[in-house]
């Protein structure tokens, strides 16, 4: 009777070590595949935010209206007659704003402007 008692304590311990054992394996492979999942999340984030970055943060509308008073002002003083300050402003907004979107249209007026101080 001892015999068979100690034979069951000793097939549950086995039947516990391999579950624990068949656990713990589970467990490492969820982690990797988590892990896996992350990196790749990252990835596809830092991608994002790299385009994002190239593609340039989009005018805020201050600037925006900063940049079409300069314009304005510069062309009503070309209207008034004083193609020097004019050109002042023009430059001033070309300096400040390299990439706008005016940048063309002051560039134009500038030559306009020359040209006017020029017959003076």
């Amino acid at each position: 009777m001892k015999q068979v008692v100690w034979l069951i304590v000793v097939v549950i311990a086995g039947a516990l070590a391999f579950w624990l054992w068949n656990w713990r394996g589970r467990r490492a492979a969820l982690k990797r595949a988590s892990e896996e999942r992350l990196a790749s999340l990252m990835a596809e984030t830092m991608a994002a935010a790299r385009s994002k970055k190239e593609d340039g943060p989009p005018p805020d509308a201050k600037a925006l209206a900063r940049q079409k008073l300069l314009l304005e002002a510069a062309a009503k003083a070309g209207e008034a007659g004083e193609p020097v300050l004019s050109i002042q402003l023009y430059a001033r907004l070309l300096a400040r704003y390299p990439d706008t979107s005016f940048a063309a249209q002051a560039r134009a007026a500038v030559e306009a402007q020359k040209k006017n101080l020029a017959k003076a």
